[in-house]
């Protein structure tokens, strides 16, 4: 990484700010129909619970617009909420006067002139920002045509002249996203509008695929725009819940240095000496590491191993502040390198939030 992410404008998403400096934040979607004020506000808290600091939603019709509001009302002002819209700016309209804290669309796919006009002018008395994202299936035919399809080039202009019909309208409070299914386009188109455009840059793939190819594809994507200082708020997009999206999204900026929010266990992959149920192990500490910081947020955030067998867990144990070490017949327990007992898998759960707590006072067991 070349520790220098590259300077954009600051823009507020209710008590969110995104660029100008600010951590760059996760971001997710929503998969309920939005009609479903239950599902979705039921969903949308385990996604800011498991660290989300927005989510969008889709808004296909007026219902859908309406029932956002009531959503957003649920969720509450510390809770970002960001409306998806397409083709019709009376949703835009509709969504704006029902509170919500953002909108994601393209002024040249909702309307007339007057109509990105009556959009922005709203957005912009209530502030509410834009996020403009264009995707490699959504281009403007003539800009399609002009470079032979969705190049990096052809993504990059149509972003470019997005930014400018909103500015064309006094409009600035504007996030941009320029996504394609793959890296090479993704990755080359926003490094076209990171050098051409000052607003912050929601980086990540579109359509990226299953939990497994979504994860890897994005994560290297996301990762090689983040190595170069551009991008300030991030989504990765899988074909799975949103909370994995989020915690995907989580451990590629606490990859970075990024991020401390969250568990994050370092754990080593088993073998055959391995002599006890490491994955369950490993499964067991995050759950109840991320119990505890839902609780109590203000926890720090130390580092934590979980190994599997005697070769490497001691010497991963002095370099974790908590750890834990496999055996025939338990775990051996250590906090800051010093060994402070053994347990049985059961007793993980109730160990883990001692040691943090005893961590947060500065405390270790001899």
């Amino acid at each position: 990484m070349n520790g220098h992410r590259r300077a954009t404008l600051p823009v507020k998403v209710g008590a969110l700010t995104i660029g100008g400096g600010a951590p760059v934040s996760v971001q997710t979607m929503a998969k309920t129909d939005t009609r479903d004020v239950a599902a979705s506000v039921t969903q949308a808290l385990e996604s800011f619970n498991a660290g989300a600091a927005l989510v969008r939603f889709a808004v296909p019709d007026a219902g859908a617009a309406l029932a956002l509001a009531k959503i957003k009302a649920a969720l509450g002002p510390m809770r970002p909420v960001v409306a998806d819209i397409h083709f019709d700016h009376r949703l835009a309209l509709s969504c704006i006067e029902g509170g919500v804290d953002a909108l994601r669309l393209n002024p040249g796919n909702i309307g007339s002139d007057a109509a990105v006009r009556e959009v922005a002018a709203a957005a912009s008395d209530r502030g509410v920002p834009i996020r403009i994202g264009v995707n490699a299936g959504s281009l403007d035919r003539d800009i399609a045509a002009r470079h032979g399809g969705a190049t990096a080039m052809a993504l990059a202009e149509s972003a470019l002249r997005e930014i400018g019909i909103l500015e064309k309208c006094g409009f600035s409070a504007i996030v941009v996203s320029v996504k394609a299914s793959d890296l090479q386009r993704t990755v080359e188109a926003y490094r076209l509008v990171s050098d051409k455009s000052p607003y912050p840059l929601h980086v990540g793939l579109t359509e990226a695929g299953s939990q497994r190819r979504g994860t890897v594809h994005s994560a290297a994507a996301i990762g090689l725009l983040l190595a170069e200082g551009i991008g300030d708020t991030i989504r990765v997009s899988l074909t799975a819940d949103p909370v994995e999206e989020t915690k995907v999204g989580l451990e590629i900026l606490r990859a970075f240095g990024l991020c401390e929010n969250g568990a994050s266990v370092t754990s080593c992959p088993g073998c055959g000496r391995t002599q006890c149920d490491l994955p369950r192990a490993v499964a067991r500490v995050e759950s109840a590491l991320e119990t505890l910081y839902r609780a109590r947020p203000d926890l720090p955030r130390p580092k934590v191993a979980v190994m599997g067998c005697t070769v490497n867990g001691p010497g991963e144990a002095r370099e974790a502040d908590i750890a834990l070490v496999g055996g025939k017949d338990g775990f051996l327990a250590f906090e800051r390198g010093v060994p402070s007992g053994k347990m049985p898998e059961d007793g993980i759960e109730a160990w883990i939030g001692e040691a943090v707590n005893r961590a947060a006072k500065g405390d270790v067991t001899k």
